[in-house]
């Protein structure tokens, strides 16, 4: 008998095809009574695909007794609660790799765009002031010459710092344990990594032990100067406290792939001109997409007929 998987949100179609294929799948986003879907099959899941959306923790875990695998959309996986996974013995899957080199493309931009001031031209051009008014106005900064600090100098953090180089950036990172394979300059606290570079770049994952760990003093050491740009996740950042740096010219300007309630903004950072404001785009093209859910699809074949997972997490 085909394994049953339970899909707890709606992926991809070529995601959800693929494992109608290959496993008997549930879709919980679709039943009309999902509580009672779970009473009924809960007793059959061995696996469990998931995008994040709703999370993976102890009161979902009780209900699915035989489950082995949790099979997740994305790098990050701070939805699912891993010590309850670990304690039941049920591998977490993720995928890495496949998307690093868009989010690291899309950093990049994202720190064009807030340097150099291109959206608000771009709004200035659209909202006829070039002609009206005149060019805009030159930007106060450039990118060249800055001192690039990247928080979590993991598969993407490395992709950006090579991105970077070109662009005549000087690196440096804090990560939890120094690397003996880069060149960078390492700082041991990410109060002293704020403190010794103009730029920070975000790049860890959520969870307990990164929320709200650019804080205030993280800012304040930055400087007036500093810009902030996060394509890691919004818990990472203290939202009050980064909109406060703003407006009271603490740092200069930050630009943000991530929130911490997405997809709910606060107003306060949208009326701020210097905050550069993405939804959360930061993998999504269609090939990249495409590439995680079929990893997402993998790592439930490979487990299920080798006993073995493609992308497990640490």
């Amino acid at each position: 008998m085909a394994p049953v998987v339970l899909m707890l949100a709606r992926m991809l179609p070529s995601v959800v095809e693929a494992c109608e294929a290959r496993f008997d799948l549930l879709r919980l986003w679709e039943a009309d009574d999902p509580a009672a879907l779970l009473r009924e099959r809960g007793g059959d899941v061995v696996g469990v695909a998931t995008n994040g959306q709703l999370p993976v923790d102890d009161a979902l875990l009780d209900q699915l007794p035989k489950l082995q695998i949790v099979a997740h959309f994305g790098v990050g996986y701070d939805s699912v609660d891993t010590e309850a996974t670990r304690a039941r013995g049920v591998v977490v899957t993720n995928t890495p790799d496949v998307l690093d080199a868009e989010v690291a493309d899309t950093a990049l931009a994202l720190l064009l765009m807030t340097v150099r001031e291109l959206g608000a031209a771009e709004r200035w051009l659209r909202a006829g002031r070039w002609a009206a008014e005149g060019p805009y106005r030159l930007t106060p900064r450039t990118v060249s010459g800055r001192r690039l600090g990247i928080l979590g100098l993991g598969r993407i953090g490395l992709e950006i710092a090579k991105r970077a180089e070109p662009f005549g950036l000087a690196i440096a990172y804090h990560n939890r344990n120094q690397r003996d394979d880069v060149p960078y300059a390492y700082h041991p606290s990410l109060l002293d990594l704020a403190a010794a570079v103009d730029t920070l770049m975000i790049v860890v994952p959520g969870g307990a032990a990164t929320h709200h760990i650019v804080d205030a003093a993280v800012l304040a050491a930055l400087g007036p100067d500093g810009i902030v740009i996060n394509i890691g996740r919004g818990s990472v950042v203290d939202t009050d406290a980064l909109i406060t740096a703003l407006q009271d010219g603490t740092i200069a300007a930050a630009g943000l792939d991530v929130y911490e309630d997405e997809p709910r903004v606060p107003q306060e950072l949208v009326d701020i001109e210097t905050a550069v404001l993405l939804p959360h785009v930061g993998s999504a093209s269609v090939a990249t997409r495409r590439a995680m859910g079929q990893l997402v699809v993998d790592n439930l074949i490979s487990w299920f007929e080798r006993g073995r997972a493609v992308t497990p997490v640490p």
